[in-house]
């Protein structure tokens, strides 16, 4: 539920991010606005639901998110949290200055996600000092807890290892989407343990979760969904073999979930499970038919 926000930074508690989470979809109809399908978002929620995760993030890079008016961002949360039916909502929210993202985020928060992940302001490539202002202002100003996103490749600013370091001492801010590729940063936030790491890129889950993350926020948790969650679960009880016997068998889906930007191929194999319809926003196109085909193939040998 949503902290009351009269109550000190300092003394609310930090809930647990373990577990796999569903960054999910948005749905559109094939119809000339390529309008939201709530109907079936709703659904796909539900399904998803009921396989042992352990939240999601609406409006996220996989969401896309930068294709939705704020009216529908707003629309997307209301609807997932409806049919998540208890569980943890996460909350996207990207921009490339502070006051308006600022303002936005107040907005969201009357929406009750249970949190906010906020990448760096894309295409500002702001300084170190300028990265932890931007981030402390939204964690002191937000009713609810704040998750970095380190996505370099998507916003052209990195956050370093220091500045990460930094941000952990905030009260408000309480784990990360970890997309930054770099173990050695992973490894020395998780070791530091304020921060709660959840592994953002599909392929290192493993290795996250081996080296101390608590779980992960990922695209391919839409497919085969189970075995990412007992993936976690694997680790947890230290049962390492069956957890890499996982890992192994998922690659091969991964790697074609990411043969073109995501989620071209993750909806054309959702529409091929009669889920979604193979339809995104512009510029974004729909992946080609011989990757569908893949993943189709790589799945069912799982």
């Amino acid at each position: 539920m949503l902290e009351n926000p009269s109550t000190p930074l300092s003394t609310r508690t930090r809930p647990s991010y373990a577990g796999i989470w569903v960054p999910i979809v948005t749905p559109f109809a094939d119809d000339a606005a390529r309008s939201v399908d709530y109907g079936a978002l709703y659904t796909l929620v539900g399904r998803y639901r009921a396989q042992g995760v352990a939240g999601f993030v609406a409006c996220g890079s996989t969401g896309e998110a930068a294709a939705l008016t704020e009216q529908e961002q707003a629309d997307v949360l209301d609807t997932v949290r409806a049919a998540a039916d208890g569980l943890p909502v996460v909350m996207g929210l990207s921009g490339s200055a502070l006051a308006p993202v600022r303002e936005r985020m107040l907005r969201l928060a009357e929406h009750r996600p249970a949190a906010f992940l906020v990448p760096p302001p894309s295409y500002i490539r702001p300084s170190q000092a300028g990265l932890i202002d931007y981030f402390t202002a939204l964690a002191d100003a937000s009713p609810v807890p704040v998750l970095l996103y380190d996505i370099p490749y998507r916003t052209g600013a990195t956050i370093d290892t220091e500045t990460l370091l930094a941000l952990a001492a905030h009260p408000n801010i309480h784990g990360i989407k970890d997309c930054g590729g770099d173990a050695d940063k992973t490894q020395r936030v998780i070791a530091d343990g304020r921060l709660q790491v959840l592994a953002g890129e599909d392929a290192q889950v493993f290795g996250t979760l081996c080296a101390g993350g608590v779980g992960a926020i990922i695209a391919a948790a839409h497919v085969r969904t189970e075995l990412f969650v007992e993936m976690v679960r694997a680790v947890q009880e230290q049962r390492l073999n069956d957890a890499r016997r996982l890992h192994h068998a998922l690659a091969p889906v991964i790697r074609l979930l990411f043969a073109q930007t995501n989620p071209g191929p993750l909806k054309a194999w959702l529409a091929a499970q009669g889920l979604v319809k193979n339809v995104l926003r512009a510029p974004m196109l729909a992946a080609e038919a011989s990757i569908a085909d893949g993943l189709i193939d790589a799945v069912g040998r799982l």
